[in-house]
């Protein structure tokens, strides 16, 4: 981690996310209670959160071949500008008591679809930025990071939801994209190779891209599973609201929970990088695909509030090493002229299937229960861990160590 701290361009990087993710974390959990709030409809809320990865969907096959193309710094600050400017409407809204539903709707579409630019810019520079061996190192570290913010950010955003009122939350996140676009301003590596200008037509890029991915089975495996993943997890944090609600939790309390979960999150993210070394490839996905499918059902035993903290937690804990292992295996074989393709293609499929989890939680969870949602989304995450036990490329596949030499 030493070199890490010591590369400035790295850190830069690095600080500028993890204070633009605590303000998206700060509001992400004031959504749905504004939302619920404002019309008590779960699923309004599911919407809600479909609008923000829909844009996955319609823009990530030609984004990421436009990020091949334009230069990949000046996007990102530009989509942190955009994304402070739909975020900052919000509170001008509720100031000037003129809030509306399809404002939230179109502010979260807003952010959602700059997200897409921006994350596969940040992805496909990250390799420009730290060296290739270092890349499961900068995932852990990037985890870690993002895990502690997410331990403070609900918290904090419940807080100044209650304390200073419903726009104090999206104020601060508005703020941190400013912070996010200061720190893009001062790093000096480029986040890309010296490129040939061809005028060429952007459906055969979108192709190379897509072949490159569908050519690599376990790659497109991977992409598939985290879209199984995905679906999960978009619906799990309403899920958690209404479940924390029945049980009586007030607003300020359900932040804490999802702090408390945020903590096994920050330990998973401190081992993530020593198990990706001790380990191969495919032992830790089925471990860690097999975990998940016993610990999910026990949100619909936690018998309080905080008990769902520790069993979100306990699959906080596993999502960081996954995310290191599979995600620096991927960024090691990628060639930079494809980075921003192929990753878009990745995302397109794994975060593809985020507007479906959104609103199937919501129809669910409004027609028949939070339960019942546990319910559902627990056999998703059971056919997920039996294909994938089943899947000879996953339980075949190397270290990746063996691979960033490839």
């Amino acid at each position: 981690m030493r070199v890490l701290w010591n590369n400035r361009d790295y850190m830069l990087l690095w600080s500028g996310q993890v204070v633009s993710t605590l303000g998206s974390a700060a509001s992400a959990v004031v959504y749905p209670l504004l939302i619920l709030a404002m019309t008590q409809s779960a699923e309004a809320a599911g919407i809600a959160g479909a609008l923000r990865a829909f844009p996955y969907l319609v823009f990530s096959l030609p984004g990421g071949a436009l990020i091949d193309r334009w230069d990949r710094k000046r996007v990102m600050i530009w989509c942190d500008v955009g994304r402070g400017l739909a975020t900052a409407s919000i509170p001008l809204a509720l100031w000037l008591d003129a809030l509306t539903l399809a404002q939230l709707y179109l502010a979260t579409f807003i952010e959602g679809s700059l997200f897409v630019f921006f994350n596969i810019a940040e992805v496909a520079a990250l390799p420009r930025v730290v060296a290739r061996e270092h890349l499961p190192e900068a995932a852990a570290q990037n985890d870690a990071g993002f895990a502690a913010v997410h331990i403070a950010g609900p918290a904090l955003g419940t807080f100044l939801f209650g304390a200073l009122g419903r726009a104090a939350p999206f104020v601060f996140d508005a703020c941190s994209y400013a912070v996010s676009a200061a720190s893009l301003l001062r790093i000096r590596t480029p986040f890309h190779t010296e490129r040939k200008r061809e005028a060429r037509p952007l459906g055969p890029e979108v192709m190379e891209g897509l072949r490159w991915l569908w050519g690599n089975p376990l790659v497109r495996y991977m992409a598939l599973l985290t879209g199984g993943l995905n679906l999960m997890n978009a619906g799990t944090t309403l899920m958690l609201i209404v479940l924390a609600k029945d049980m009586g939790a007030r607003d300020s309390s359900i932040g804490l929970i999802f702090s408390i979960a945020g903590i096994g999150g920050i330990a998973g993210a401190v081992v993530g990088g020593q198990v990706q070394k001790r380990w191969r490839f495919g032992q830790v996905i089925v471990t860690l695909m097999a975990m998940n499918a016993v610990l999910f059902p026990l949100y619909a035993l936690a018998p309080t509030p905080w008990l769902l903290g520790v069993v979100g937690g306990a699959i906080f804990f596993m999502s960081p090493i996954y995310n290191v292992v599979q995600f620096s295996y991927r960024l090691s074989i990628i060639p930079d002229e494809l980075q921003g393709r192929v990753n878009s293609t990745f995302r397109l499929v794994a975060f593809g299937f985020m507007p479906l989890g959104a609103v199937l939680a919501g129809f669910v969870i409004e027609h028949y229960g939070a339960k019942a949602c546990v319910f559902v989304l627990s056999c998703v995450m059971i056919a997920l861990a039996a294909l994938t036990a089943a899947n000879r490329h996953v339980r075949e596949a190397g270290p990746v160590a063996s691979r960033s030499a490839a």
